[in-house]
């Protein structure tokens, strides 16, 4: 799975367990480290670890592995290597502690909401990849 194709499901797979404030952030131009953040805030540590789970999960049966994941100790900020692909799943305060798009402000920001990632995206071969939501509806800044 492509790292864009792969950074939108991991979205929608956070939508799916009602998480917030989703962002995939473009950092291939900043960092060598990888090419994608995906942020996203949950309201307890409860809906945090439901969150991880889901995202763990069912990448797996799709094949996806984690490389790495951390966090799981005290629950305020999980993180998921894919490494192509970095999972940043916080507790809302942890998230506005932290200030991840602040520190990485110069990345291409793709906001994504619950209405973003329904339709699918057609291949080059004009077959649809149901792996790949496209991002119409998903509202990009530079910032």
């Amino acid at each position: 799975m492509r790292p864009k194709t792969l950074a939108k499901r991991i979205a929608q797979l956070a939508l799916q367990k009602k998480a917030e404030d989703i962002v995939i952030m473009d950092v291939r131009k900043l960092t060598s480290v990888t090419d994608f953040f995906v942020i996203c805030s949950a309201d307890s540590s409860v809906q945090l670890k439901a969150i991880v789970d889901h995202i763990v999960e069912e990448l797996e049966k799709k094949g996806v592995k984690a490389w790495h994941v951390e966090g799981y100790s005290n629950l305020t900020w999980v993180l998921i290597d894919y490494v192509d692909v970095v999972v940043h799943a916080f507790l809302k305060p942890a998230r506005e502690f932290y200030g991840l798009e602040r520190f990485w402000g110069d990345a291409k920001f793709e906001y994504v909401t619950d209405d973003s990632l329904k339709t699918k995206k057609k291949t080059n071969k004009g077959e649809t990849d149901k792996d790949a939501p496209i991002s119409e509806g998903i509202s990009e800044s530079e910032n």
